[in-house]
């Protein structure tokens, strides 16, 4: 099946920048045609609580959906090209302390319904402090 690798997490200080990536591959061709059928979302999940949406963005990339937590600070994209999606966070908060987790789905467009995706990445730590 498809795996997915996120990097680019690490620890900053309120009011910094990271930008996430996602790389995917394996499935049955793990190319650049195969990643073009997937739609792809970022998801978060803090210690002690839930599972919550942040973006998704279409295979095609022209829909693209935000949290309301992170609109207008987080930008989701994708370069098809190089089987990637990505995640610019810009001010961050201490409240987006969490791990990322990359996910793809090839039955939906951009959805925030985790039961939507097929696939998941491990995540990677973004630690925000104050």
């Amino acid at each position: 099946q498809v795996q997915l690798v996120e990097s680019g997490g690490g620890v900053v200080q309120a009011g910094a920048s990271l930008r996430l990536s996602c790389v995917a591959s394996g499935g049955t061709a793990g190319t650049a045609d195969f990643f073009n059928t997937l739609a792809m979302g970022w998801f978060r999940q803090a210690p002690g609580k839930e599972r919550e949406f942040v973006a998704a963005i279409s295979w095609g990339g022209g829909g693209r959906y935000y949290a309301d937590a992170v609109k207008g600070r987080f930008t989701i994209s994708r370069d098809n090209a190089q089987n990637t999606a990505f995640l610019q966070m810009d001010s961050l908060k201490p409240d987006d302390t969490a791990v990322y987790l990359c996910a793809a789905t090839a039955q939906y467009t951009a959805t925030d319904r985790e039961a939507n995706y097929d696939y998941w990445g491990q995540g990677t730590q973004v630690t925000v402090s104050s």
